[in-house]
């Protein structure tokens, strides 16, 4: 059947939706189109036909267009190859693009993911921009079924990203008083767990880092420094964080849950005396639950609950943020590791203070497969609700019902079986529609 034919019988609009980090998100897009095209009387026959078509491709060949709250408007090419084993799981992706934005000017990023065993993963990343933009990632995790007395993680991070924002301290903050600046940071992460069992684990973390601030390169809202001059943090500095870990993990996968749970809690903090340019302390604990509904319908839950407590100021970079995806603050082990939240009804950094709660809510519907490239695809959308809110004063109430800031939207995932998901959520908040992208589930 012709494609103007197969037009006439049905009808679906393909998403445009803003890509920021877009590893593996060929499935995702592909989520997208055949989740809206495949209602309709003509739903099996169209699923059928780009299903065969999306299979032959030696690669899934995606179009960029992306809309971000905090970096503008960027498009692109982005080719992604999945080399799939002789069982059709992805082992290795390659997910090179070359983008081109309104302010950054031209750019490429080269991603390589390899998956050797249910057991370890690592990847490489490294990419810039004609404007400022740069990134490094490297990162090597073993021991991830937990069967073994050890496990490790290990990640080199460089970014200098112009897009960051602030608004000020304060659940409060009002989206007026934006300001942007550059956040330039070089930090190493090291993860070491003693197994009790494959369920109990105790780890010790490991999270040196140099922050450095700059001037941004989004020059129609004031520099974070001329705007906030008074704002502890601006001359940068380093932290040398140490954390506990204590986890219980009964979840069914470590990349793509449908059922059990996963409760952490740890306790640390840096010292001026061990290298450090500040001192303070932070405890917290994160609970993730996966409760499957039926056999293509899970609701997934996760509360996080992170305290920041120091004398003084302390630079606004160590303290709790809410906003955005925080998908790459956890570790591959799913513990949390950053001080950021998620909440999709705003970017990264919308709320900051020194603590932090955030409650989040999804139903992920496993919607229907496909083959792309050789692999198999679960497409599986996502309505979701956020709910989020930081504080100062360590001994407030963190359920403070009046004042948490609600969100809710829906996500597009694309699963390569067995360890991959790419996502394109689409949140609405107080200041409408936004748009986040990215791999690996938020929680």
């Amino acid at each position: 059947m012709s494609a103007t034919a197969q037009s006439s019988r049905c009808s679906g609009g393909k998403t445009s939706p803003r890509l920021r980090a877009r590893s593996v998100l060929g499935a995702s897009l592909a989520a997208g189109y055949l989740a809206l095209a495949g209602y309709g009387n003509c739903r099996a026959e169209l699923l059928a036909d780009a299903n065969a078509a999306l299979e032959k491709l030696p690669f899934v060949p995606i179009p960029e267009v992306a809309t971000d709250p905090n970096s503008g408007t960027t498009a692109g090419f982005l080719p992604v190859v999945m080399f799939p084993d002789a069982s059709g799981d992805v082992r290795h992706i390659l997910a090179p693009d070359v983008t081109y934005n309104d302010v950054l000017g031209a750019g490429g990023e080269f991603r390589l993911f390899n998956y050797p065993s249910a057991d370890s993963k690592w990847y490489v990343v490294a990419g810039g921009a004609q404007t400022i933009y740069r990134e490094v990632d490297l990162e090597y995790a073993t021991g991830l079924s937990r069967q073994s007395l050890l496990s490790f993680e290990g990640r080199f991070y460089f970014a200098r990203d112009p897009s960051r924002r602030f608004f000020g301290i304060g659940n409060h903050a009002s989206h007026d008083d934006q300001s942007n600046y550059t956040l330039e940071q070089v930090r190493g992460e090291a993860l070491l767990g003693f197994n009790l069992t494959p369920k109990i684990q105790l780890a010790l973390a490991g999270r040196p880092r140099r922050i450095r601030i700059r001037r941004g390169a989004f020059t129609d809202v004031p520099f974070t420094g001329d705007r906030f001059p008074a704002l502890e943090g601006l001359e940068g500095g380093t932290d040398a964080l140490t954390r506990f870990i204590a986890s219980y993990d009964v979840r069914d996968s470590i990349q793509l849950p449908t059922t059990g749970g996963l409760v952490a809690v740890f306790v640390g903090g840096a010292d001026r005396r061990l290298g450090s340019s500040v001192s303070y302390a932070t405890f917290g604990a994160d609970a993730r639950h996966y409760l499957p509904l039926a056999s293509r319908l899970t609701l997934a839950t996760h509360a996080h609950l992170h305290y920041v407590t120091g004398a003084g100021r302390l630079p606004f970079w160590t303290l709790g943020e809410l906003g955005g995806q925080t998908t790459d603050e956890s570790s591959a082990f799913g513990l949390p590791l950053g001080s950021g939240a998620t909440w999709r009804g705003g970017g990264a950094g919308r709320f900051v203070d020194r603590n932090v709660l955030a409650l989040n809510v999804e139903l992920r519907i496993r919607l229907f497969e496909i083959a792309i490239a050789g692999a198999r695809v679960t497409i599986e959308p996502a309505p979701f609700v956020d709910l989020g809110r930081v504080f100062g004063r360590l001994g407030e109430n963190p359920l403070r019902v009046d004042d948490l800031h609600p969100a809710g939207g829906i996500g597009f995932r694309a699963l390569v079986a067995p360890f991959v998901v790419g996502y394109v959520d689409v949140g609405y908040g107080p200041n409408g529609a936004e748009f986040f992208s990215g791999i690996n589930y938020p929680f």
